[in-house]
């Protein structure tokens, strides 16, 4: 045990020596930063303009939706054109609207419109970002830096929601727009400096076609294949464990607690995705990760069946914070596996339909969520969904353990060593 112990730590701190890697993931903690900081401003500057609950949360979720289509469409261009110039275009890109929406009186139409754009060229960054770690770093060292990834943006997120709130008290939505627009500048140049330029993964000469096209193929290359294609199915059902986090004001309020419950309610599960996402790859041997996929999945939803039972908020606390340390756990692996089993010349565009997937599933989940818990109850919402989640990744469980079984003996894509979110 003490051998593989000091294994484990040098693995980790070999992460952390990776320039290239330490580029990477700094940029993307700034870019995690900033999109909170954004979010925070735009639900300050437009309620305080329209005094309009649906203005607001019209716009907060336009920070979401159109990354369903931005990874539908775009994420074929990280597999198009070199990677390191995708994620510095896209980072130079939004800097510009970011930075138009601090404009006094700019008419909220186009501030929609801005904040679309920015939401679409987050597409391609995310799948040239994905499609470049196992890259950067080969073999065992790609799952301990994705989980820091994960680790370090849910960390970012919490982080971003509070300094943006007292940022926007102090200094006001249109400097902390600004703000966020130098977050970018500074990410893409990070990424610049701290990359090294390698060719694009699509051979020059070819066939290209058309962005939709591209879109096609990608959902073509997952369903044409068992692994993927259950893979994808388990990290989908992510959507029905993130339901307890949308309702957690309805919640507190059900339960009979005040508004300083809603914020740690909300809190529970990216702590709990911080722990998870550390604990799976310290302590579980790499071999063991893939066939703990499913039994983990289907774990993950059982807290959350005794929301109802209406604990009171640290109890809830605790068992929220278990879901999601679950769910980060095998949303992790799914997430490794599929990268692992995706050739480089399609994974960009393979990552970029799993991704928008994954944000598609929490929107019905949360909608659906919301509906419940307005015929019934927020407890009974979060049990339904949780109940059907469990159910999906039972599926999705059963699928995976078919395909590894079945793909025995067959080749699997090989991530060049010489050099990845």
């Amino acid at each position: 045990m003490a051998k593989h112990g000091k294994a484990e730590g040098r693995g980790l701190s070999r992460v952390l020596r990776s320039r290239e890697f330490r580029a990477v993931w700094a940029a993307d903690v700034l870019s995690v930063l900033g999109d909170q900081l954004t979010r925070v401003a735009l639900a300050v500057l437009v309620f305080g303009r329209t005094n309009s609950a649906v203005w607001a949360a019209g716009t907060y979720a336009l920070t979401f939706l159109p990354a369903i289509v931005g990874g539908m469409v775009l994420a074929g261009l990280a597999d198009r054109y070199r990677r390191r110039e995708v994620l510095l275009a896209c980072d130079l890109l939004r800097a510009g609207p970011v930075a138009l929406m601090a404009v006094p009186g700019i008419p909220l139409p186009v501030m929609c419109g801005l904040v679309v754009i920015v939401v679409l060229l987050g597409a391609p960054y995310a799948a040239a970002r994905g499609a470049l770690l196992p890259e950067i770093l080969p073999g065992d060292l790609y799952e301990r830096g994705l989980a820091l990834v994960q680790m370090s943006g849910q960390t970012a997120q919490m982080v971003g929601f509070a300094a943006g709130g007292l940022l926007v008290a102090a200094l006001g939505p249109a400097p902390a727009l600004l703000l966020d627009a130098g977050t970018f500048l500074l990410a893409g140049a990070l990424v610049r400096v701290g990359l090294a330029d390698r060719p694009a993964a699509r051979a020059a000469g070819s066939p290209r076609g058309g962005h939709w096209r591209d879109a096609i193929a990608g959902v073509a290359d997952i369903v044409g294949d068992p692994r993927r294609r259950s893979l994808v199915a388990l990290a989908w059902t992510i959507g029905c464990f993130v339901v307890p986090e949308a309702l957690a004001a309805p919640y507190a309020a059900q339960v009979g607690a005040d508004a300083t419950a809603v914020g740690l309610l909300m809190a529970a599960d990216p702590l709990g995705s911080v722990l998870g996402a550390w604990l799976f790859v310290r302590f579980v041997p790499a071999v063991r990760r893939p066939a703990l996929i499913g039994p983990t999945a289907v774990a993950a939803g059982m807290p959350l069946l005794l929301t109802g039972l209406q604990p009171d908020v640290p109890l809830t606390m605790l068992l929220w914070s278990l879901s999601g340390l679950l769910s980060a756990a095998y949303l992790l692996q799914a997430q490794a596996s599929f990268v692992r089993a995706t050739p480089g010349g399609i994974r960009g565009r393979a990552i970029g339909v799993a991704a928008s997937g994954i944000v598609a599933s929490q929107g019905v989940a949360v909608l659906a969520g919301g509906v419940l818990a307005d015929v019934w109850d927020p407890a009974t919402a979060v049990v339904v969904i949780a109940a059907l989640g469990i159910a999906l990744t039972a599926a999705g469980a059963v699928a995976w353990r078919r395909a590894v079984g079945e793909s025995r003996g067959q080749p699997v894509a090989v991530v060049p060593t010489r050099e990845y979110g």
